[in-house]
Formats: structure tokens, C-alpha cells, sequence
């Protein structure tokens, strides 16, 4: 992309969700309503709506693309999700409907690293693990429900393919379980899950001071989590002493997303119109830079 700082005016309506392909030069966009639209990067160097995927009823709450298998997923507050395939002979995006079997709203969704799942969190106090059934042609899904007690607000997935972190209204922030006996997983023991167990085993849970969890994720490694979380705080886990959580209680109005720079430092972002940068090492986090 450059090193240039070029801001893109993309919508005047809200963004809900986006995400970018492999190389960056087309990027999947929820503008808050039930389309989401396809952008391609022109010569010009702006993004222009190339296509505009129309299945959803209710606004497209999250989207996510893989990189890979170039396949997006939505998902919505209509309670479905879709898969959307790339059909290169007749140039057009084709979805495949994921049975989700919830009763709420779908919050929010993430590929897993092989790309051979997706997480969708809802209001339904549940989590969706789904994966494709060829013999019928669609995605289904297994749901984890115990102890998830509101609605899940964000996902993660675990570099290993076989645990998945979410965050939720319940101010706790939790980690499971998700390898699947359907796709023939054989998932490693680590200080995540010192032993095996079947899909669903709360394997962490983590208590926020007074609010929701709005982000999530795991360091590049997989051995730390961080997530921030309404109160205006920022935590940090090492798996090998998942009793020591390391939490910084900001001044700062409340960060809503966080990425990982380094296995030592990641940046936060929310409501304070200003990404922050952190650094962790093994005495605790610390403020770095605005």
C-alpha cells in the first residue's frame, strides 16, 4: 500500500465491519445496513464499490475474508450467516448459507488460521464453531453455550487452529475448546489445555473490573491474550501463569479493538478517536505511545 498515508472516504454512513484481502487491493465493507459492498483499489489509489452482495435482511453486523481460500463470511442481525465464494468463470460472488440455529442476532465473526472454520459470536448467549458439510452443500455448526452468560461482542482464534477466545456483556473474557472430531482435529497439549478435551471445555475465563469486552486477541505466538474492555481498561494473560492478569485502568474513553504489533507490544484503538500503543513484558503493561 505504500508508505504514504492516504485516507479513503468510503461512505458517510456508519461502518460497521470490513475487511481486506490478501493483497489489499480489494476490501469487504458493512456500512451498517443489510448490503455489503465489494471495493477495489483503483489507479487513482481510492476504493470504488465493485460489487454489492445483497442476501442479508437485517444490517450486516460483521464481515472477515480469508486470505487463502479468498471466501468471505457475513454475518447479520437476521440471525444468518453466509459463505461467499468467488466464481472466477462468471466473475460474480456466490453465497452458501451457514446454519447458525440461533434465536438472536449474529454479533460477529472470524476465520479460524486454516481457514477450514469460522466462530460466529450472537446474542444468543452461544457460540457458532462451523464448518462446511459437503454432502449437503453448506456450512453447519456446533454450539458452545456453557457458561456464556450475554452477549458475545468479539472472537479470536488461537494460532493452533484448536481454541477459540471470545469477550462478552457478561464482563468476563473466555477461552475454549473448538476442535472438532467431524474435521479429524488432533489438537496439542499446551499450557492453554494442559490436557485434551472435547470441543466446548472452558479451558480460561477472566474477569473485567466493570464492563463489557469490547476486543479480543491472541499474541502472534498464542501464548499471551490481551482484550480491552468498557471500563476503560487494558488486560494482558501469559498462558504460563493464567492467574496473573496484568491490567492497566486508563484515563482514556473505552478502546473497542486491539491488534499485536510484536509478541511484545500491540496497539489499541476505540472511542478515543487515537490508536495507542503498549508494551508488555514480564513485570506488567505499559503505556508507550499515542
Amino acid at each position: 500500500m505504500g508508505s504514504t498515508n492516504i485516507v479513503h472516504q468510503l461512505f458517510l454512513d456508519p461502518i460497521s465491519s470490513h475487511a481486506f484481502n490478501a493483497d489489499q487491493t480489494q476490501l469487504v465493507v458493512s456500512n451498517s445496513t443489510p448490503l455489503t459492498h465489494i471495493m477495489q483499489l483503483g489507479g487513482d489509489k481510492k476504493f470504488s464499490t465493485k460489487e454489492v452482495l445483497e442476501q442479508h435482511l437485517e444490517r450486516v453486523t460483521s464481515v472477515d475474508w480469508a486470505p487463502k481460500t479468498n471466501r468471505i463470511v457475513t454475518c447479520a442481525g437476521d440471525r444468518n450467516a453466509y459463505v461467499w465464494n468467488y466464481q472466477e468463470q462468471d466473475g460474480y460472488w456466490k453465497p452458501c448459507l451457514v446454519l447458525l440455529r440461533i434465536n438472536r442476532a449474529a454479533t460477529f465473526v472470524r476465520w479460524s488460521p486454516l481457514e477450514d472454520r469460522f466462530a460466529v459470536g450472537s446474542g444468543a448467549r452461544l457460540l457458532s464453531i462451523c464448518y462446511f458439510d459437503p454432502e449437503h452443500n453448506w456450512w453447519v455448526s456446533k454450539h458452545i453455550k456453557k457458561p456464556i452468560r450475554s452477549t458475545i461482542l468479539c472472537v479470536d482464534w488461537h494460532p493452533s487452529n484448536h481454541l477459540v477466545a471470545i469477550g462478552s456483556c457478561d464482563f468476563k473474557c473466555r477461552v475454549f475448546c473448538s476442535a472438532l472430531k467431524e474435521l479429524g482435529d488432533k489438537p496439542q497439549t499446551s499450557n492453554w489445555m494442559p490436557k485434551l478435551n472435547k470441543f466446548g471445555t472452558l479451558l480460561a475465563e477472566f474477569d473485567t473490573n466493570n464492563g463489557w469486552v469490547h476486543g479480543v486477541q491472541f499474541s502472534p505466538s498464542g501464548n499471551q491474550l490481551a482484550w480491552v474492555a468498557h471500563d476503560s481498561s487494558v488486560n494482558v494473560v501469559n498462558s504460563a501463569n493464567l492467574t496473573k492478569v496484568h491490567t492497566v485502568l486508563t484515563s482514556n474513553l473505552p478502546y473497542s479493538c486491539l491488534l499485536w504489533m510484536s509478541e511484545s507490544s500491540f496497539a489499541a484503538a476505540g472511542f478515543n478517536y487515537c490508536p495507542d500503543l503498549y508494551t508488555v513484558t514480564a513485570d506488567g503493561v505499559t503505556f508507550t505511545a499515542k
